[in-house]
């Protein structure tokens, strides 16, 4: 499964999603399609709106064969967190993140959906003789959710804009193993590393406050948030964001 994720070359744009995935056989799409794709089969199925708080969940109105032996063998992976790696449109991993982040808010599912995370790396670059230090995704168009998998969570997952499908076998998601985690640096109960506290200089790596400076003036273990006051419009302003979305000074 790592081997997939390293031969993945994907640019960083950041597409926005007019219809569902391109699919293979099995019914998943194994690469992200183009604007064109998007396009011509946009019209080949047709998914119904979910009301209410998670709006961006789509829900396709028949599932296909494949997708529905898929969500009955998530029924027996057990009650245990696992790691499993999610496919989504290329450049639009944050979103995903973010996305599934709040509606394990809104559904209350945190015994479900354990830690979401799209894995980066800091990067420096040499151009025109100046070093420019920025942070990469290590593998653009996945996302990591350590989740307890069932029929719910996996249909939940699935159908969030932006996912085009599970890695794993004929459509079955498969939890990555000790070995591939130790592979991408990660342990089965891996945590992102915190090295910084309150009253600590930081700054914004990713997102829309990229390159914003500000001191931390909260940290919740629990949602593996930080917040941070960040100069905006001429006064101080708070903001949460990911453990992962900022370095110390």
């Amino acid at each position: 499964m790592t081997d997939e994720l390293n031969n993945s070359v994907t640019p960083e744009a950041d597409p926005q999603p007019s219809g569902p995935a391109g699919k293979n056989e099995t019914g998943y799409g194994t690469e992200a399609p183009s604007a064109a794709d998007l396009q011509s089969q946009a019209s080949d199925t047709q998914f119904a709106e979910v009301q209410g708080p998670d709006e961006s969940i789509r829900q396709p109105e028949q599932l296909s064969d494949e997708e529905r032996e898929a969500r009955d063998a998530a029924e027996d992976e057990g009650d245990e967190a696992k790691w499993y790696v999610i496919h989504t449109y290329s450049g639009y991993e944050n979103k995903v993140k973010e996305t599934l982040e709040q509606i394990v808010e809104n559904r209350d599912l945190t015994a479900f959906i354990k830690d979401i995370s799209v894995p980066m790396e800091e990067v420096v670059e040499v151009k025109d003789g100046k070093r420019k230090t920025s942070m990469k995704k290590i593998y653009p168009g996945y996302v990591l959710v350590k989740m307890v998998l069932n029929d719910e969570i996996w249909y939940i997952v699935r159908n969030t804009r932006g996912v085009t499908g599970f890695v794993g076998p004929n459509s079955r998601p498969v939890p990555l193993t000790e070995e591939e985690l130790a592979m991408m640096g990660m342990e089965a109960n891996w945590e992102p590393v915190v090295d910084y506290g309150v009253g600590d200089s930081v700054k914004v790596i990713n997102g829309p406050l990229e390159s914003f400076i500000g001191t931390v003036d909260a940290i919740s273990t629990e949602k593996k948030k930080v917040r941070v006051m960040v100069s905006m419009f001429g006064r101080e302003t708070p903001v949460e964001l990911d453990f992962t979305q900022v370095i110390r000074l």
